[in-house]
């Protein structure tokens, strides 16, 4: 059996360490704390950018190759599927963790196999994503609602009586929408700006930002982080509107992780903003700030997660010798027929651009061509103009000539 105090080596899995994007940070934050607490996490993704550039800062390392793992971890801690499956069938002998983040994504399929021990949802529409998936154990199920880093976020906004100020705190808006804008404008705010991803405005540190605007329009982790501020919170998106966070529904919309099923309520419109704008209270606010601080902090979240590992450890101790190389590749077999109508679909689409890129090509080929000739046309069409011009001019100087010459004859007969 496991002891339940020794360190441990956690191999960490996920889609992309390159932005700073949801699962990347959870498991940014997640993994440093793990150090912290003396583990030794190993983060792997095949693809690297900033967000593995920081773990290494933090002395985590970050690989993109399992080959470059020469020691069996204790525990994978999985996050999207195909990376999970990489590192499970690495290491068949290596109790596996899986962890949902999302309900729609494609890269949050959970699999079933038979190292994963057992699965985790961070809210409660990704536990349904769970209890809907053919050959995943309800008993193996466990929701571990999102975090906030309250080390990190310690700044926290006093709120005026009328909001001044507004963020769109959000990886998807490239700007301010009209209909946020506009509900804004009417109720009296002045300032309205956005960060993230696609505005091209990122922040690397949004704690040092977020206490500067009285209201924050957010989802999921951002939307946490913000009411941790002691920002005042609406609930939104590309997916819709949830409305402001109120202490009366902060509890069932954390149940939702602040997310895309808490969106479905309402259409995005500048009338709907507006509404929920002129719910803005400041003392409610600050209430709903001082349970998510209460309620959401990482270092227990951290401590669930240990306990977790461990769990799982004396669950495979117990139990793995049970799980037959039969029945790996018979699961492994399952895996890769669950992914062909993707990959083939993925071929396809490849084929299609690539078809339309040498259509576009010839076209543009052709373009070019009748370009040229067009031009050359035209310079042959001025030069006759300029020829027949010419003509016209030289003929009219020499009228006057002929006349007087003609006159002259004329007259000498009579």
């Amino acid at each position: 059996m496991a002891d339940a105090g020794r360190p441990l080596r956690i191999l960490m899995t996920n889609n992309t360490l390159a932005s700073r994007a949801g699962s990347e940070l959870y498991l940014l934050d997640l993994a440093v704390a793990l150090m912290k607490k003396g583990h030794f996490p190993v983060a792997y993704s095949p693809e690297l950018g900033e967000v593995a550039e920081e773990l290494s800062k933090r002395t985590i390392p970050v690989i993109d190759d399992l080959r470059e793992m020469t020691v069996a971890p204790d525990v994978i801690h999985g996050q999207h599927h195909h990376e999970t499956m990489t590192a499970a069938l690495r290491y068949p002998h290596v109790p596996v963790v899986y962890i949902c983040h999302g309900w729609a994504p494609w890269q949050e399929a959970p699999p079933a196999y038979p190292t994963i021990m057992s699965y985790v949802a961070v809210d409660d529409l990704c536990r349904e994503r769970l209890l809907t998936t053919h050959g995943i154990s309800p008993q193996r199920i466990t929701t571990l609602y999102n975090f906030v880093d309250l080390q990190k976020f310690q700044r926290i906004r006093t709120l005026p009586d009328r909001p001044k100020s507004a963020l769109v705190f959000s990886n998807h808006a490239s700007e301010v929408s009209d209909a946020i804008r506009s509900a804004c404008e009417r109720c009296g705010i002045e300032r309205i700006d956005v960060v993230g991803i696609r505005s091209g405005n990122r922040v690397a540190h949004p704690e040092k930002i977020l206490a500067d605007y009285d209201i924050v329009f957010a989802k999921a982790r951002a939307a946490i982080e913000a009411m941790a501020s002691g920002c005042a919170v609406i609930v939104t998106d590309y997916a819709g509107l949830a409305g402001m966070v109120t202490t009366d529904n902060v509890d069932r919309l954390r149940g939702l992780n602040f997310g895309v099923r808490s969106m479905q309520a309402n259409v995005l419109t500048s009338e709907t903003v507006q509404r929920e704008l002129e719910r803005y209270d400041a003392r409610d606010a600050r209430h709903v700030t001082d349970r998510i601080r209460k309620d959401a902090d990482l270092d227990p979240v951290v401590d669930r997660w240990i306990s977790i590992y461990h769990q799982v450890e004396r669950t495979w101790a117990e139990t793995g010798e049970s799980v037959t190389d039969v029945r790996k590749l018979q699961a492994a077999s399952e895996y890769l027929r669950s992914l062909s109508p993707r990959l083939k679909s993925a071929i396809q689409n490849e084929q299609l651009r690539n078809a339309l890129e040498s259509e576009r090509n010839s076209l543009t080929r052709e373009v070019k061509d009748y370009r040229a000739r067009s031009e050359a046309l035209a310079a042959e069409m001025q030069a006759s103009a300029r020829g027949v011009v010419a003509s016209i001019k030289s003929s009219a100087l020499r009228a006057p000539a002929r006349f007087v010459q003609r006159y002259n004859q004329w007259f000498r007969k009579q």
